[in-house]
């Protein structure tokens, strides 16, 4: 089924792997500190979880859903915040979890909207980057991978809903959105 859909980019081990080492570089920077990692749903949601289970000190978690794509392939300009944190981040170091960077509109106004909160920190992690898209420069404090201008899918990332659950991230065959 996968073939017919999408070639293999990033398989389960180089996804395992990179969440490891994500991991340990943000539990050895966040230590002793309050930290409060924070996942964009619902494409953050694979990666979320295996990153969390990958940083080993304490830490609380928290969600919020924005988009700028709604069902199509390009970003629309205009971020929708469909779910808000349910804490308050005033003197937290947060941490934003997104599954990939590409135009940088939604994350660069989360970014400018948490700030006014007063967090100690806020930083973020990206599984995906896509430089060759960026409408609006973004500071991604950690970087799985930087990937071409490619429609991708899997392991939380989706086209219109569909193909968030493959265990693998793939290039989704044109002829599937055309």
């Amino acid at each position: 089924m996968l073939e017919d859909l999408a070639s293999v980019m990033f398989d389960e081990e180089a996804l395992k792997e990179k969440c490891r080492g994500l991991g340990q570089q943000i539990a050895k920077d966040y230590e002793g500190k309050d930290l409060l990692v924070v996942g964009i749903l619902k494409g953050s949601v694979m990666f979320f979880a295996d990153l969390t289970r990958n940083i080993g000190i304490p830490l609380h978690i928290d969600f919020m859903v924005a988009s700028s794509y709604g069902n199509g392939t390009e970003t629309s300009g205009k971020v929708n915040i469909k779910k808000d944190l349910s804490v308050d981040i005033k003197g937290r170091h947060v941490l934003l979890v997104e599954d990939i960077i590409d135009s940088g509109i939604t994350m660069s106004q989360l970014k400018v909207e948490l700030a006014k909160r007063e967090p100690a920190s806020l930083k973020l992690c990206a599984l995906l980057s896509k430089p060759s898209r960026r409408k609006v420069d973004v500071d991604i404090d950690y970087c799985g991978y930087e990937v071409p201008d490619e429609f991708l899918v899997g392991y939380g990332l989706d086209y219109a809903e569909n193909y968030r659950n493959l265990p693998v991230i793939g290039v989704l065959k044109r002829e599937i959105y055309s």
